[in-house]
């Protein structure tokens, strides 16, 4: 079997890759975080207090906390996104960093490794920025909200792994519009992030069980509303199935990237 196949000997190799990204964003850290958060703000305020006013309450709570509780897990599945995919095709296709990194003790998995560990990080920052936007707006003061930042590093390297994906086989950023469009858009509506996912035909609500982001909903909503999400360990094995499955396609993936 070719190496490329074989399971990634992981190590901390990936960590001066995963600085230097860090050292490069730091740099524009508070336009880059006022950025990720302004959009899921806007839609909270505008959609929470605009549309909630007209809603008594949904499953039991009003409007706005629903709405928060979905919108967070989104925006860090919209960060990590972002992240793994225009910043990581900058530096793979356009700066050549990547390749740079290869003439160095590193394998391409310590490298699509990194990557994928820094757009989360990246997503959770963002994540935790808005977390305490909404504890200032009353939401989420539960202690089962201490468990809802792994569970959003979870979120953002699922989504970061798949994005890879789009990463390697893209030949230009517009491809990324493709990805927006036709998977991560459809996805929001079909996983309950602005309505409740038993609103839906019966086999749309057979979908939303294995979405990424229906998983990610159904755990961080019971969480910042002060109980234990019920299946949470079905929830987590789809997150983690995705984000396993995603790093080894986008590394077999990015090998054939590079070697075109």
């Amino acid at each position: 079997m070719s190496r490329l196949y074989l399971p990634p000997a992981l190590s901390l190799r990936f960590v001066p890759v995963w600085r230097r990204n860090f050292l490069v964003w730091r740099k524009l850290a508070i336009a880059s975080v006022v950025g990720n958060i302004a959009e899921p703000m806007i839609t909270l305020i505008a959609f929470g207090y605009g549309l909630g006013s007209l809603l008594q309450n949904i499953e039991g709570m009003p409007y706005i906390e629903f709405l928060a509780s979905g919108s967070i897990a989104m925006s860090v599945m919209m960060a990590a996104s972002f992240e793994a995919l225009y910043s990581a095709f900058s530096r793979m296709h356009v700066q050549k960093s990547w390749e740079s990194l290869l003439n160095s003790p590193l394998a391409l998995y310590d490298i699509v490794w990194a990557e994928m560990l820094w757009a989360a990080s990246k997503a959770l920052i963002s994540g935790l920025a808005i977390l305490l936007v909404l504890f200032m707006l009353g939401i989420g003061l539960h202690p089962t909200t201490l468990l809802v930042p792994p569970v959003l590093f979870l979120v953002g390297m699922t989504f970061a792994s798949i994005a890879l994906i789009m990463n390697a086989i893209a030949r230009g950023y517009d491809f990324f519009t493709y990805y927006f469009t036709l998977v991560l858009t459809p996805m929001i509506f079909l996983s309950g992030v602005y309505y409740p996912a038993r609103q839906l035909p019966g086999w749309l609500q057979a979908a939303t069980d294995i979405l990424p982001l229906g998983a990610a909903v159904q755990l961080v909503r019971p969480l910042l509303l002060g109980r234990l999400p019920d299946g949470a360990g079905e929830h987590m094995l789809v997150l983690l199935a995705y984000c396993v499955a995603g790093f080894f396609v986008a590394r077999v993936l990015t090998r054939r990237s590079l070697l075109r």
